[in-house]
């Protein structure tokens, strides 16, 4: 029966945020964690607001670890992919989750794939992404800054 369960634990990762949580402590309770595990790879998926919700909430929750690998699993998109996602939630005037989505693409992917990131709007994204570069360290600020000139995508 282990389709079947899979197939629950696919559906449950497009449950509510909020319900994130509960299902960790309830999965975890049961001995279940491998579950948990398979929950947060499926729900890394998500369309990237509300991968970033689920994240908010796990992390609300006390389960900052979940959090952040969730987000991490989730930046695994393509490099265009996520510069649109951020450039949606930025345009929504959802600047915490576009700044979430890219401070945890530029710590876990290659400058040269953050440099990609930008180009659906360099002018745009380019001073995002160099800021969410700059929070994480000066020589990950250089390195994509560097990407994005190899790129033609910097001024």
């Amino acid at each position: 029966r282990t389709g079947e369960a899979h197939a629950l634990l696919a559906e449950a990762a497009h449950w509510t945020a909020a319900r994130f949580p509960l299902l960790a402590d309830a999965l975890q309770r049961s001995g279940l964690g491998a579950d948990w595990a398979t929950l947060l790879w499926e729900a890394a998926s998500l369309p990237p607001a509300r991968l970033v919700a689920a994240a908010d909430a796990l992390t609300a929750a006390g389960r900052t670890d979940d959090g952040r690998q969730i987000l991490r699993q989730g930046v695994a998109r393509p490099a265009t992919e996520i510069g649109e996602a951020v450039l949606a939630l930025d345009t929504e005037g959802r600047h915490r989750e576009a700044r979430a989505l890219l401070d945890t693409y530029v710590q876990v992917r290659t400058p040269e794939e953050a440099a990609h990131s930008a180009e659906p709007d360099p002018v745009r994204l380019v001073p995002l992404l160099l800021r969410s570069a700059q929070s994480f360290s000066d020589q990950c600020h250089w390195d994509v800054l560097h990407a994005l000139r190899v790129a033609g995508l910097a001024v």
